[in-house]
């Protein structure tokens, strides 16, 4: 069991001060959301500290926002519902709820059960250790997912850790925890079209991994789809990286490099005689591959330029439209 201690609070505009926070994205999870509260309000006995948890619904298509409402009253944990304006995605719907958390000890899960929420209390008591300043789940196994999907994940993945952030775990992380002061960094750090996880790594401080085993999905399906990871891929590699402007350089060199070469076979075999004509097609590949060179590198540039320029705009990264608490109806 976990016990209470002198641990700094964070002050928060939260109607109960609780020492233990889970923040809950919600988008399209209507049906998992009765057994997701079951579950954590099986969490609450073993903790030995008041708990809430901050559900974020963000722009969710569904009856999750009034599926929440009706439920929440009735748990014995205090709770938040917080409802964005529009989709504004995961990493958004996360950072909100971490600002609005009042718990000196934060953790942030899924809301469709493929990650135990029993992994929360093994992750607060690693905290209250004061072992570690960030607690992350590895995951050990993909039970249920489709070959072709956990194939094509290990492969993103493996990309990932190559090409962006080599501290990444195998798998990916999807469920971790932090202190209060962890936290306070993170969100500090309102970079737009990035990835919320790597900047966790970036930042350092002590950190441990929990292993644990994925389960089945029991309700909907998965909205990771191919096109969200190559965005995702994106997003990291230019927030993270200068691989692109790297590799852009060194196609560059071999670019005139090869027409050095070719410029001096061309001469050579002018002044011998090999050649009466200048030949169109090698003048005609010259220009494609150097115009198709030029495109490439202003795209690049133009990546980079984009997203500096995205985050001098000012714009919030999300829109709170409500904002709803629960004190929970404790036995």
């Amino acid at each position: 069991m976990l016990a209470e201690n002198d641990a700094p609070r964070d002050p928060r505009s939260s109607p109960v001060q609780a020492q233990y926070s889970i923040v809950v994205p919600v988008y399209g999870n209507e049906l998992s959301l009765e057994a997701l509260t079951a579950r954590l309000a099986q969490l609450v006995p073993d903790l030995g500290g008041p708990l809430e948890v901050v559900f974020v619904v963000d722009g969710s298509p569904d009856r999750s926002g009034e599926v929440l409402a009706r439920l929440l009253p009735q748990q014995p944990f205090a709770s938040r519902l917080i409802y964005h304006s529009r989709n504004f995605g995961s990493f958004a719907a996360i950072r909100t709820g971490l600002r609005r958390a009042s718990g000196s000890y934060l953790g942030v899960m899924a809301a469709d059960l493929q990650e135990p929420p029993e992994l929360m209390g093994e992750f607060f008591r690693k905290l209250l250790s004061g072992s570690a300043d960030l607690v992350i789940g590895v995951r050990r196994s993909r039970a249920g997912d489709p070959t072709v999907s956990a194939l094509g994940s290990r492969v993103f993945w493996a990309a990932y850790r190559r090409l962006v952030q080599r501290e990444m775990p195998v798998g990916g992380v999807d469920v971790f925890a932090c202190t209060s002061t962890f936290r306070d960094h993170l969100v500090s750090l309102d970079e737009k079209h990035s990835s919320l996880v790597s900047l966790a790594l970036w930042l350092g401080f002590r950190r441990e991994s929990v292993p644990y085993d994925r389960l089945p999905r029991e309700h909907g399906s998965s909205g990771w789809t191919f096109r969200k990871k190559l965005k995702y891929l994106s997003d990291s590699v230019f927030s993270f990286t200068d691989l692109p402007i790297r590799l852009l350089l060194a196609a560059g060199m071999i670019g005139v490099t090869v027409s050095l070469v070719m410029a001096i076979v061309v001469v050579i075999a002018r002044l011998s005689g090999a050649i009466h004509v200048a030949g169109y097609a090698a003048t005609t590949l010259l220009i494609a591959f150097f115009g198709a060179l030029n495109l490439a590198g202003l795209g690049i540039i133009g990546a980079y330029v984009w997203r500096a320029f995205e985050n001098t705009k000012g714009r919030p990264g999300a829109v709170v439209m409500a904002d709803r608490t629960f004190d929970g109806n404790a036995p």
